[in-house]
């Protein structure tokens, strides 16, 4: 496990597009696992800056979208989808074939469930994985008690989850249920980033560093990884020992 404090969040988002751009680069056909939410906004930025004035070339990356709501899809204003989409993937501009979102408005879950773990498979696996931390210690829609060895699935939201999912409406919106990457999908990626940002999560992150493994925390099952990175801001690396 790599640890890397940052002087800000400016400063975080530029070392997390360093770090994902090298990893990359190293690939011919790499797939990238994105999540939506406010820590890794930062770091999309600057993937599509860089983008944009020629310093990275993305054209041979492929996408694939880290989670969903239940009954809602890229489409819909407020979605996981919709976030990934508008902050990093269209202006990134990539072929249809190479981006991949759960359809949440699916009739037949298990099915879209199957149909992601297979692009997965045809893409050669997930080369890099940028993940958030929720309020709960979650990873995706991986809620507290989550079996480490499940694949995509839908999960039943955490009541913190469905409460802080609301800032992404305009109005309040019934949250009930995620479609999700499941713990084990995220393990057999090639390596996976996770970014938190901010004081409120300085406990949190504590627990996930130095803390011993337990679903209760789902991120602290991370620990285990080949090659697992966090990247934090000053404020939430606040409560670490070391």
């Amino acid at each position: 496990m790599e640890i890397i404090i940052a002087e800000s969040y400016q400063a975080l988002s530029e070392l997390a597009a360093d770090k994902v751009i090298a990893t990359l680069q190293e690939c011919i056909d790499p797939l990238f696992c994105a999540a939506s939410g406010d820590s890794p906004l930062g770091l999309y930025k600057e993937l599509v800056k860089r983008k944009q004035s020629g310093k990275t070339n993305t054209s041979n990356w492929s996408f694939l979208g880290l989670d969903e709501w239940l009954g809602m899809n890229k489409n819909d204003e407020g979605s996981c989808g919709y976030f990934v989409s508008n902050q990093l993937i269209l202006p990134l501009g990539p072929k249809p074939g190479d981006i991949c979102f759960f359809d949440g408005r699916t009739r037949e879950p298990d099915r879209e469930c199957a149909r992601v773990e297979d692009y997965i498979k045809r893409k050669g696996g997930i080369d890099i994985a940028v993940v958030g931390l929720g309020m709960n210690g979650h990873i995706g829609l991986n809620e507290p008690g989550t079996s480490p060895q499940l694949r995509s699935h839908v999960s039943l939201l955490d009541p913190q989850t469905a409460q802080v999912g609301q800032k992404y409406f305009n109005n309040p919106t019934p949250l009930t249920h995620g479609i999700t990457l499941g713990l084990a999908t995220l393990m057999d990626a090639r390596k996976l980033i996770l970014i938190v940002c901010g004081s409120k999560k300085a406990d949190l992150v504590q627990k996930v560093v130095e803390g011993a493994e337990t679903t209760n925390i789902p991120a602290t099952l991370f620990q285990r990884h080949p090659s697992f990175t966090i990247i934090l801001d000053k404020d939430a690396a606040g409560l670490l020992k070391n």
